[in-house]
């Protein structure tokens, strides 16, 4: 009877111990919970149905109310508990013992007391949100050694005393502390990488540091004692010491024998320098300045000749020429009208430099001058030759090329409306880019790139260069790839190895598009190959706080985040680390739906479905 009563009570307990729920978190970081809303909430009452909070259950299996967690949900990610009419006090020394906690917000409430410097113990946390309480007392210092700290908003409170020093933050996007009782000077802000700033309605004094001039007199309104060329009230100019004739003199003296200095090197250099250039460009002499001065629309109007210091005679005794294609833009062009025209150099880089000319009576055209490119001129030809006989509308086709010994010239139409970097980055004339506008350029030109890679594919062309301002904007403003095939062979992303295969090869151009996607998205430059946006992304990513990632003026807009989420994960496939990873542009899938242009597989690029490669159809399986 023993041995069957011990069986039935080990039973018991394995059936009871099978169904009770099981505690994700751990549990002192679930006693830690507890007391943090023992203070916010005096009594425990609950305030709302369902409001979990207790010791028997989980926060993330029982879903207590404001408590977000992970996907596995395992532990807590974020405590958001808004317009609760909370009233007591916040328990920092408990609340950060939740180790991954990212997001805490407790505004719209009636939350009193300070924010202990134990803040600085919630190592993870990116975003702070207590607005619109009664907190008093000072904003400890130890806030602003939070190391991922991205969002501080603390306005409409009665905090006091000093401002804490966040100049040593890297990552802070937000300051919000307006309406309070702030006092002494402002102190220092990353301000170029701020993205909201206000501190009006306190009682600070002195000058504004802010000289990038971002943030109005709305940001720093409020503050009587303020000074800036943001306020009426201008800083008074700081009263220069008297010091003596003969130290004055001196301190002169020497500023004017050390400037001497300096003009003479710069001359010297200057003439090095001049040297190195007779090849490149030749000045008329009723110019002032070289084409090379300005590089922009401001030096157009300069009449400089260009010399492109080409060899005319090739070993051999075979005179070299200018090969002029099939296109109607430059019917009847001669290499010497390109002599005798006047040049503006508006782009120098890696490979080469970008000269922008006008024959006499023709179109304006654009001369990409290469050196130093190791192909033989053979093989050049072939190449040139291939790539004018792929036709596609988001492809700027090549009217010309030449080829030296020492160099290479290259001619295409110039493009009035710019690049896609500069329409993206605000340099085009205030032009509005919004999210509409945004996918048809990434869907025209994942359609270009697919349609050239399956064309070239057996000769191994990829684009070998392209970033955002390799795309052009025609008169339609449809985008076009321009260089195509230029320097293909030495171009590399930072994950590509040596081996030249057909893989890595055209990888490199899926690795550059979702470069290009995430520049799309997040509207910041790229510089060099991309890899410091990729690593600002992934991270941003891997916290889970993907929204933080797109273009502040797409989410202004109101655009749909569920999509860019999907592009982004386009992007995110396309920068993977291992190239034979990464998709082929041709079977690259969004939305499920095609928002390419045109009924033809190989047009509908980011948006197809999986094509069939030799009789090009489309075919009913998804990818």
């Amino acid at each position: 009877m023993d041995r069957i009563r011990s069986i039935f009570w080990a039973v018991f307990v394995f059936v009871l111990l099978l169904f009770s729920p099981a505690k994700t978190e751990d549990e002192g970081v679930i006693t830690a919970l507890l007391a943090f809303m023992d203070k916010l909430a005096p009594g425990g009452a609950q305030i709302t149905p369902n409001w979990g909070w207790n010791a028997s259950s989980d926060p993330c299996t029982s879903k207590w109310v404001g408590i977000t967690c992970d996907r596995d949900n395992k532990t807590v990610k974020k405590i958001v508990l808004e317009r609760l009419n909370l009233s007591g006090t916040l328990d920092v020394g408990s609340v950060c013992k939740v180790s991954n906690l990212l997001v805490l917000s407790l505004s719209f409430n009636n939350v009193t007391g300070n924010v202990q410097p134990e803040i600085s113990n919630c190592v993870r946390l990116t975003h702070l949100y207590l607005s619109g309480n009664r907190f008093s007392g000072d904003l400890p210092d130890s806030l602003a050694e939070l190391p991922n700290v991205k969002r501080v908003v603390v306005s409409n409170n009665g905090f006091a005393g000093e401002l804490p020093d966040f100049s040593g933050t890297t990552g802070l996007l937000t300051f919000l502390a307006q309406n309070n009782r702030f006092t002494g000077q402002i102190p220092g802000f990353n301000y170029r990488q701020l993205e909201d700033f206000s501190v009006a309605n306190n009682d600070l004094s002195g000058p504004i540091p802010d000289d990038t001039g971002r943030f109005d007199a709305s940001s720093f309104a409020g503050n009587p004692q303020l000074c800036g060329k943001q306020l009426p009230v201008t800083c008074p100019l700081k009263k220069k010491k008297h010091k003596s004739k003969l130290r004055d003199f001196l301190i002169y003296s020497g500023y004017v024998i050390l400037g001497f200095v300096v003009v003479v090197l710069i001359a010297l250099l200057l003439l090095k320098k001049k040297k190195q250039r007779h090849e490149d460009v030749k000045i008329d002499p009723s110019t002032k300045k070289s084409p090379e001065s300005g590089g922009s629309s401001g030096s157009r109007n300069s009449r400089a000749r260009s010399e492109f210091s080409i060899t005319s005679v090739e070993s051999g005794g075979i005179s070299s020429s200018m090969v002029v294609l099939s296109s109607p833009v430059v019917n009847g062009l001669r290499f010497e009208d390109l002599l005798k025209a006047p040049a503006e150099l508006i782009g120098r880089g890696k490979h080469g430099s970008l000269y922008r000319v006008k024959p006499d009576g023709g179109v304006g055209l654009v001369v990409k001058r290469i050196k130093d490119w190791k192909i033989s001129r053979d093989e050049f030809k072939k190449r040139m030759q291939k790539i004018d006989q792929i036709k596609h509308p988001n492809v700027l086709p090549l009217v010309a090329y030449y080829s030296s010994k020492q160099e290479k010239l290259l001619v295409y139409e110039f493009q009035l409306n710019g690049s896609l970097f500069g329409l993206l980055h605000g340099s085009q004339n205030g032009q509005m880019f919004d999210w509409g506008g945004r996918l048809s350029v990434a869907s025209s030109i994942a359609a270009a790139l697919a349609f050239m890679h399956q064309e070239l594919q057996a000769d191994l062309i990829p684009h070998g260069n392209l970033k955002s301002s390799n795309i052009l904007l025609k008169n339609n403003m449809e985008p076009c790839l321009s260089e195509y095939g230029l320097m293909a062979r030495d171009h590399q992303d930072p994950n590509q190895t040596n081996n030249h295969t057909t893989i890595t090869t055209f990888k490199a151009d899926v690795y550059a598009f979702g470069v290009i996607l995430l520049e799309l998205l997040t509207g910041k430059p790229v510089q060099d190959d991309g890899s410091g946006l990729i690593k600002w992304v992934s991270s941003v990513v891997q916290e889970e706080w993907t929204v933080e990632v797109f273009d502040k003026a797409l989410i202004v807009e109101g655009a749909s985040e569920e999509r860019m989420v999907g592009l982004l994960q386009v992007a995110l496939k396309c920068i993977n680390a291992s190239p034979e990873l990464r998709p082929t542009m041709g079977l690259l899938s969004y939305d499920d739906q095609p928002i390419g242009k045109g009924d033809t597989p190989l047009t509908v690029g980011i948006t197809c479905k999986q094509k069939a490669t030799e009789k090009k159809k489309e075919t009913d399986k998804k990818i």
